[in-house]
């Protein structure tokens, strides 16, 4: 005997039996049967149609998120814009499939026949409660999702973020980590950012105020300055760094006995230091070398014609002598009682 006589026997005897046509249980396979059929033909294809439409779209969705990365792996950016990318499209993805599994679970509740006006009441109810208790961690990630989209700044760039500058170490959709120049670790969280100073973008421009004594003629500071300048420019350390000749704006200002002489360098992004510090220190040597003074704001400066006109009288003039404490009359009133 096949299996497929025993199940129709069995059907038979049930039919027969207790789920006889008319009695309770009858009716009841009835209706199931009933409802079988109308799920079979109405209800099962719209499913299937949803669960189509949610998976093809989450694969168009992974497709594009790995494309990203793909292209950003090509066009040869650093590792930290990468690690930015990766970020970015890791949350695209799993906002993407979570948007596409809630649309499409809704759908086959309903298909289902479910009163979905209840849910949907109650989950509003809730995201505004939720929206109101976390709005700053909401506008966090909305501001790092636009800090990453529009590509402000970068990991491992000098950045000034909330009156702090340092180096970006890490950067999430809720906060931005930055690394000061003694090590203090600052933990920003994405909202309070309002204000974006990008310290490594394209180029770096330096302005260096030499500071030199009033007796010193300013076309030959001027002339020296300039000289210093190129040097630096054209030697093998820092021909690569320099991108423009070096400016020698002139007189900038003058104050007491010093004359201010503003030097600007150009360099790439960040790597200002280097020539700043090499024309300061080759400026030391050549002021000495050329007998000039630095500037000083509280040095007297006096013209060499006052200066020897006034020295035979100062010379002439005898120190005033200083007296007798043996010749000093005594105190003759009290201090104390005044008499």
């Amino acid at each position: 005997m096949s299996l497929f006589s025993l199940i129709a026997e069995f059907l038979l005897m049930l039919r027969w039996g207790w789920f006889q046509e008319g009695r309770f249980l009858g009716r009841v396979l009835d209706e199931w049967i009933y409802d079988s059929q109308e799920f079979i033909h109405a209800k099962l294809p719209r499913l299937i149609v949803i669960a189509l439409i949610a998976f093809v779209l989450s694969r168009l969705l992974r497709l594009a998120t790995s494309r990203m990365i793909h292209v950003s792996e090509k066009s040869g950016a650093g590792l930290g814009r990468r690690a930015e990318v990766r970020t970015m499209a890791g949350v695209i993805r799993a906002t993407g499939l979570a948007i596409i599994g809630v649309i499409a679970l809704l759908q086959a509740l309903d298909s289902m026949g479910f009163n979905l006006a209840p849910l949907l009441a109650s989950a509003g109810v809730a995201g505004i409660a939720i929206g109101l208790a976390a709005q700053n961690i909401v506008k966090d990630m909305f501001n790092g999702m636009l800090f990453l989209v529009e590509d402000q700044f970068n990991v491992g760039d000098t950045v000034r973020l909330a009156g702090l500058t340092g180096t970006v170490e890490s950067m999430t959709l809720r906060k931005t980590m930055v690394r000061d120049g003694d090590g203090t670790l600052y933990v920003i969280p994405n909202s309070q950012i309002t204000t974006v100073a990008n310290l490594s973008a394209d180029f770096s421009v330096a302005t260096v105020n030499v500071s030199v004594d009033f007796s010193a003629h300013p076309d030959e500071v001027t002339k020296l300055l300039k000289q210093i300048a190129m040097e630096i420019r054209n030697s093998e350390t820092f021909k690569h760094v320099i991108l423009e000749d070096p400016q020698v704006l002139g007189v900038d200002a003058v104050k007491g006995s010093q004359v201010i002489f503003p030097v600007v360098f150009k360099t790439i992004a960040t790597q200002q230091y280097g020539p700043m510090r090499e024309f300061q220190r080759r400026v030391r040597l050549a002021l000495e070398e050329k007998h000039m003074l630095p500037g000083d704001p509280y040095r007297v400066f006096r013209p060499a014609r006052e200066s020897a006109a006034s020295g035979p009288e100062l010379e002439a003039k005898e120190p005033a002598r200083a007296k007798d404490p043996t010749t000093i009359k005594p105190q003759e009133t009290n201090p104390f009682t005044g008499e």
